[in-house]
């Protein structure tokens, strides 16, 4: 019984492992090209060079990667920050408070999930340029996003587990909305708030799109832009300083998700820890 349990488990892990080294593929592929000079990198030659530093001070210095990076950094963590304090608010509202079409306001945030960036791109870029007059600046590319319904779905279904007891103590004690949210309810949603703030750090990150059509000063632009102006239009693109460079620019999401990832797994989790 136990040798057939040791199979089994030998199995999976190997299925386990193939998976993994599937999904990884791409991400070895492009470590292993930016470590090469120039010559290589076309070839089908898979050895690690040592080339990486010289083909990161390409597009560090010259392509101006280390200031593209600062300026995404600058936005996600704006963004980070503004969707969890409006999520919070949010959810505060939906959950604790009485108000009409309160149920119809929540289906409205749930049906805004459905409707990506791209969809109302057009309408959002005559709002910001031509209504606001935001071109070319950093709350272009920050206000837009600061609502987030998956936030707000996220705290919602926290704070319908929390017990209404914890609430009525805190109203006779003559405790505020506000207070309660930031002596009661916060304290309570760590999990919930390391998992958002993983998700929106990273989406914020990867905006190429309204980032392209809205921001036309090359300085205040974003690393995503930033890395598609590497590759040449009809000209001869250093492949290894655009892998070297990509490469870079994934380490704030890993961080991000290494230091938060207890956080991200338990504000998942199916079971509520006691």
């Amino acid at each position: 019984m136990g040798g057939r349990r040791g199979r089994q488990d030998w199995l999976t892990h190997l299925i386990l492992s193939l998976a993994a080294l599937l999904i990884s593929a791409p991400l070895i592929f492009a470590f292993i090209k930016s470590t090469q000079v120039s010559s290589d990198v076309i070839s089908p030659k898979l050895m690690l060079g040592g080339a990486f530093f010289d083909n990161l001070g390409k597009v560090w210095e010259g392509a101006h990667l280390g200031r593209y990076m600062l300026n995404s950094l600058w936005v996600a963590v704006c963004v980070t920050l503004g969707k969890t304090v409006l999520a919070l608010l949010a959810a505060l509202a939906f959950v604790y408070f009485r108000f009409p079409l309160r149920g119809a306001a929540f289906v409205l945030v749930l049906i805004s999930l459905m409707l990506p960036t791209e969809v109302l791109i057009i309408a959002l870029f005559d709002l910001v340029s031509r209504d606001l007059h935001w071109a070319n600046t950093y709350q272009a590319i920050i206000v837009p996003f600061l609502a987030s319904a998956t936030g707000t779905f996220l705290f919602r279904q926290h704070f319908l587990n929390i017990p209404t007891s914890l609430a009525d103590a805190a109203r006779i004690d003559g405790c505020g909305p506000l207070r309660f949210l930031t002596s009661v309810l916060i304290p309570m949603s760590g999990n919930t708030v390391g998992a958002l703030a993983v998700i929106q750090f990273v989406y914020a990150w990867d905006q190429y799109i309204w980032p392209l059509v809205i921001m036309q000063q090359d300085e205040k632009q974003v690393v995503q832009v930033g890395l598609r102006k590497l590759i040449e239009v009809g000209g001869q693109t250093d492949w290894g300083a655009v892998m070297a460079g990509a490469i870079v620019t994934m380490l704030p999401p890993l961080i991000v998700f290494t230091l938060l990832q207890e956080q991200f797994s338990k504000g998942f989790a199916l079971t509520e820890d006691k």
